[in-house]
């Protein structure tokens, strides 16, 4: 974890928009048989390689097939011939990634002193949410809420290699949840539509707020008027503004975007006392900079395997070569 969040922040201070192309994803949404989106986030970096992440989003998954809601693979090319390069599970780095990068923005705007966690919503996403905090911050208290009962009672189970004092708060209560937290993280799987996920009320008057949860037009988990009221940085403007908690606001009304803060953060130190959004919708510069880190890895440590996917004939001129 500590490694890809310091991957992460050099590469968010080394972004250049004319070397690294970054679409918005897209994709397919539907409602049958249940409610899910599976869409590509895709990369290049011109003159090295492309990254293309396929995730699927499937609220209903841990309930009906028990698998995780958030279901993702990744491809790496080489763009001087197109080959594949590798192709790595996305579920596990898409978590990792995720958390890491809310530190990466947390140390920029969050107060150095920030000791109390709150987290709504106790699922995949919030695990990998506190060890990436654990690992910047002296975390004393963690208060956590969900509305499916089982995700907050089992929350402790899942982070006990932390080490951290978790009291599971009634959904109910998450008012206290946001009032006592010093960095408050929304991770929910709320319905579009349903949103926020807690009530403007009183918080911390330096509160920072890590909102993860909004990935789709419609769907929100921030109030709108503790949102303008806020310092908001979003991970990528031109996303967040059409599926992050971005959607509620006018474009005056955003900060610049996460790579600008990493490349000054001097700059941005002020805001750690006041109030403080990221708006993390997912970037795929994420996504390529885990998959890097585990294609080394893997290199390193020989793990993996080497497999024939593509069809490379010794006559590249005929596609039947393989059978003869």
């Amino acid at each position: 974890m500590c490694n890809l969040i310091e991957a992460l922040e050099a590469a968010f201070i080394a972004y250049d928009p004319n070397i690294t192309e970054v679409p918005m994803r897209t994709g397919f949404t539907y409602d049958q048989p249940h409610n899910g989106l599976l869409e590509w986030m895709p990369l290049i970096t011109h003159g090295y390689s492309a990254t293309i992440k396929v995730v699927g989003y499937h609220p209903n998954n841990p309930r009906v097939h028990e698998i995780p809601t958030i279901t993702s693979n990744i491809s790496v090319y080489d763009i001087s011939n197109g080959h594949l390069l590798g192709l790595m599970d996305g579920t596990f780095l898409t978590a990792l990634r995720t958390g890491a990068t809310s530190a990466v923005a947390s140390r920029i705007l969050a107060s150095p002193q920030s000791k109390v966690v709150g987290i709504i919503g106790a699922g995949a996403q919030a695990v990998t949410q506190l060890h990436a905090l654990s690992t910047q911050f002296n975390v004393e208290r963690v208060l956590v809420c969900d509305v499916i009962n089982m995700a907050a009672t089992t929350f402790s189970q899942r982070t006990a290699f932390m080490n951290l004092p978790i009291e599971v708060v009634p959904s109910d209560e998450r008012s206290r949840v946001v009032a006592e937290a010093d960095i408050l993280v929304t991770a929910t799987s709320n319905d579009i539509g349903s949103g926020p996920v807690f009530e403007d009320t009183e918080t911390k008057p330096w509160l920072h707020i890590n909102a993860v949860g909004a990935d789709f037009p419609g769907k929100i988990e921030v109030p709108y008027n503790l949102l303008r009221r806020a310092f908001v940085c979003p991970d990528f403007m031109a996303q967040a503004e059409r599926e992050g908690e971005c959607q509620q606001l006018e474009s005056d009304e955003v900060g610049p975007q996460l790579y600008e803060l990493a490349r000054n953060p001097a700059l941005y130190r002020a805001y750690q006392n006041k109030l403080t959004v990221f708006d993390s919708t997912g970037w795929a510069v994420e996504d390529a900079v885990a998959a890097q880190m585990m294609l080394d890895i893997a290199r390193e440590y020989g793990i993996g395997q080497k497999v024939a996917i593509e069809n490379l004939p010794h006559d590249p001129l005929n596609p039947y070569d393989f059978a003869s």
